[in-house]
């Protein structure tokens, strides 16, 4: 039996272009699309305010 997959709510951001930038290197770096990859920078973030 396969896991559930969260809900997916589609959002549009401004960021600044530097980010933009550096987050394409990192998502092609880690063999993920940009979407998966900022969704994944953000969850590790929360989880880390969790923590806190």
């Amino acid at each position: 039996m396969e896991p559930i997959r969260p809900l997916k709510i589609s959002v549009s951001l401004s960021l600044d272009e530097d980010v933009v930038k550096r987050l394409r290197i990192l998502a092609e770096e880690d063999d993920r699309a940009l979407s998966s990859y900022i969704n994944l920078v953000l969850r590790n973030y929360l989880r880390g305010l969790e923590e806190k």
